[in-house]
């Protein structure tokens, strides 16, 4: 079974302001990457376009109208200190659901073993009803919805090991028993949430807090000890992974020390508890990663993982 790769070239239509780390050259870092032979066996596609409707499985119609409404025609919008909608954001967004939800379908479907969707800017951060964090809409929480609404997913995991806490996510997913949302991150960091107190109505989030300066021996164990067990336990139908790779030691917005044979590490055990209870069913999707070396070489040993390597 192939992995599929998922990508569009309106990932480099978002701009941001000169010295923005959410920059369209993450995007042609993850292409460099992936120009190497070892990787000619992936199975690309472009992420089809999404209507705006469907982000509507995460947020309520009413906010993605506003953020439709607010796309300037030219010039830059400021949402807050960190996140802005530039005249091509809304389309770079639209794919980047669309691909979300086509790599489920592919996964979901069998047409692949797992797959990976790289498009920008990342997800995670945006809640129900709040665009923040360079995030917009949330999609690879649109991505679980999708499996869960349209596709009989009956649990599905969504993991994240992306620096920052996904607070969109854990917000999205609180009320819900059929989703386990398990997170390691660096705390205290933005967005200020992610204590293991956070653990949802129904014991479904699990937040696995690393400190300043931790390095992959310390990630490997809180993984190992406190977030595979919980996903064990939980039998999941699909993982979804929010993918961003800013613990690497070179990411100049946090102190964690990964490198990345600790990505392609879990990724190894992720899959293998995919293999258990999920039919090999994998769906990786991009958040964060602003070491543009560090992002390259952690994208390539993650999808190294993902194709059996």
């Amino acid at each position: 079974m192939s992995t599929l790769y998922v990508t569009h070239p309106s990932a480099l239509e978002h701009a941001t302001p000169p010295g923005h780390p959410e920059r369209p050259a993450r995007m042609q870092a993850v292409e460099r990457a992936l120009e190497d032979e070892r990787f000619s066996a992936l199975v690309r596609s472009h992420a089809p376009k999404s209507d705006p409707s469907v982000a509507e499985l995460v947020h309520p119609a009413a906010f993605v109208a506003e953020l439709v409404e607010a796309s300037p025609k030219e010039g830059l919008l400021q949402i807050d200190s960190d996140t802005l909608m530039s005249p091509g954001s809304l389309n770079t967004c639209l794919h980047a659901i669309g691909g979300s939800v086509h790599a489920v379908d592919a996964v979901m479907k069998g047409e692949c073993a797992n797959a990976f969707v790289a498009m920008r800017p990342p997800g995670h951060h945006a809640e129900i009803s709040r665009a923040m964090g360079f995030c917009l809409f949330n999609h690879a929480a649109i991505a679980v919805r999708h499996a869960q609404k349209n596709l009989g997913a009956a649990r599905v995991a969504l993991v994240d090991w992306d620096v920052h806490h996904g607070n969109g996510s854990q917000d999205i997913f609180w009320a819900d028993k059929d989703v386990m949302y398990a997170s390691t991150h660096q705390m205290p960091l933005f967005p200020g949430s992610g204590s293991p107190s956070e653990r949802g109505d129904h014991d479904t989030i699990v937040n696995v807090p690393l400190r300043a300066f931790d390095d992959g021996a310390v990630f490997r164990e809180a993984f190992e000890k406190r977030i595979l067990p919980r996903l064990d336990a939980f039998k999941p139908d699909l993982i979804v992974i929010s993918a961003g790779f800013d613990a690497h030691k070179l990411d100049p917005l946090a102190n964690v020390q990964l490198d990345e044979a600790d990505f392609g590490w879990a990724t190894r055990r992720l899959m293998e508890l995919a293999d258990r209870h999920a039919g090999g069913r994998i769906v990786s999707i991009l958040e964060g990663g602003y070491s543009l070396d560090g992002l390259a070489r952690s994208v390539a040993a993650h999808m190294d993982a993902l194709m059996g390597r």
